[in-house]
């Protein structure tokens, strides 16, 4: 069975001095696009008159950029500036929609720096990314500078048909993202059995088949980088109260040196949470059960719980949530959600009776026919048996 899906494939940038400039000056570009829209969408509400089309909006942007003021935006790609017009009025639409909140004005401070890259003049060799408009000559040893180099040899295809070419800032390093169509083979399963899954803070996934997947945030790694966090923040802190000028506070070239050692190791913390979730996704989708059931959460109503916020919020149960659910469409695993309401700890995987009285601190499942059993170990079973009642 062949099955046609989009795949997104992200990869790390290494530019040199100049391009990172062109990069920077690009997604400020694309910025100040997506801005000149949303003010005009709002002078255009504010008189009563209808919605404007983003067709009609590029037109009269192509008339901005022939004068004087606005002419060095010739100096940048076309199309970051005509997705970024279509971006702002997709995110008007949505507001009036009720999808989403009111569109904001982008910071060049806060707002994360990105634009669009046109898919057909989109190039990927083994190493390199070429992107349109970053070297302004036509020569050849200087158009070189529109080739980037990746940071991963061979991990984007090449000669294929990409889609929707992003590239992003995340504070430290540029990234491309772009999405490639695949022909995906299902594979039949090999195992008959179902699996269920009960996520929680102790461990990461405890499965009804025994196997447990270690919470990653308890390990000495982890650990000694987020000491290191907290030490950072405190000295980013009284470095910010030591130069307080009055009511606002002097951001120097330590304080600015300081934020980036600490945005580093965020994003260490962040990358070894993940990496750790894409390996146990992926070690539970090897196994190739019949079928995955997940129980839906209430993650919003337990970060309210300032005993267990912090711990909730570093397991990523939403990301694992998401990884089980992609990777199950991509295997042609059956994935199935269980109703937040179901007993699953509570439940007895003996004789059914459920524990109306059953604390979170109650580790070890005790009931009256004799059945002791871990808490977690238990809701995963009864995770299982609602999967196959499910599908019967």
């Amino acid at each position: 069975m062949v099955k046609k899906m989009i795949k997104t494939y992200k990869v790390m940038l290494l530019p040199n001095n100049k391009q990172n400039t062109k990069l920077f000056q690009s997604a400020g570009t694309a910025r100040f696009a997506y801005n000149w829209v949303l003010g005009k969408q709002k002078e255009n509400h504010a008189q009563g008159n209808k919605f404007l089309n983003d067709s009609v909006l590029r037109k009269e942007f192509t008339q901005l950029k022939k004068t004087d003021e606005f002419k060095w935006t010739n100096n940048y790609s076309n199309n970051i500036t005509k997705q970024a017009i279509k971006d702002a009025c997709d995110a008007y639409i949505k507001f009036f929609k009720k999808q989403s909140q009111f569109p904001k004005f982008k910071s060049k401070r806060k707002s994360r720096p990105s634009f669009y890259v046109d898919s057909v003049k989109i190039e990927f060799s083994e190493t390199h990314v070429k992107l349109e408009k970053i070297a302004d000559s036509t020569r050849k040893n200087r158009a070189k500078a529109n080739w980037i180099k990746l940071a991963e040899k061979n991990r984007i295809p090449v000669g294929v048909k990409y889609y929707n070419p992003r590239i992003t800032f995340d504070g430290i390093n540029w990234w491309i993202s772009v999405g490639i169509e695949c022909e995906d083979v299902v594979e039949m399963k090999t195992n008959s059995s179902g699996l269920g899954i009960d996520i929680g803070i102790k461990d990461l996934a405890i499965c009804s088949d025994g196997n447990t997947y270690n919470n990653i945030n308890k390990t000495k790694t982890v650990k000694k980088l987020k000491k290191k966090k907290r030490r950072l923040q405190r000295k980013v802190s009284k470095k910010y109260l030591k130069n307080k000028k009055g009511e606002r506070y002097c951001k120097t070239c330590n304080i600015i040196k300081s934020e980036k050692e600490l945005l580093k190791v965020n994003h260490r913390l962040t990358d070894i949470r993940h990496n750790h979730l894409h390996q146990t996704t992926s070690d539970i989708i090897n196994r190739k059960p019949r079928f995955i059931v997940l129980e839906d959460l209430n993650v919003k109503g337990m970060m309210k719980n300032k005993h267990l916020s912090k711990a909730v919020q570093e397991q990523c149960f939403y990301e694992f949530y998401r990884q089980i659910e992609y990777k199950c469409n991509w295997s042609g695993i059956e994935f199935i959600t269980a109703n937040r309401f179901y007993p699953s700890s509570k439940l007895c995987s003996h004789c059914g009776n459920i524990k109306r009285d059953l604390k979170l601190s109650d580790r070890v499942y005790k009931c009256e026919c004799g059945n002791e059993i871990d808490r977690d170990l238990q809701a995963a079973i009864n995770l299982e048996r609602y999967g196959e009642q499910s599908i019967t």
